[in-house]
């Protein structure tokens, strides 16, 4: 079942506004997190801006080198 899991979620998608990049992602768990770092290393992401509720120990990210940033929560609806 991890493997269809897996299926269902989307493609990170990347934005490119001015000089600035953002890169939209799923939400991963820790169980999906080695692959999620492994993706944000692929797209250069040095910040990660978290905007939704914690499923992930954000420790591993950051000792990836990747900056996390916590206090950015939009409040789910539904």
């Amino acid at each position: 079942m991890g493997r269809l899991a897996n299926m269902n979620r989307p493609a990170a998608v990347e934005i490119v506004y001015e000089c600035m990049r953002f890169l939209i992602t799923h939400n991963p768990t820790n169980a999906t997190l080695n692959k999620f770092t492994e993706e944000l290393k692929k797209f250069e992401v040095n910040t990660l801006v978290r905007v939704c509720d914690a499923t992930y120990d954000k420790a591993p990210v950051e000792k990836e080198g990747i900056q996390v940033l916590v206090n950015f929560l939009i409040p789910n609806i539904g």
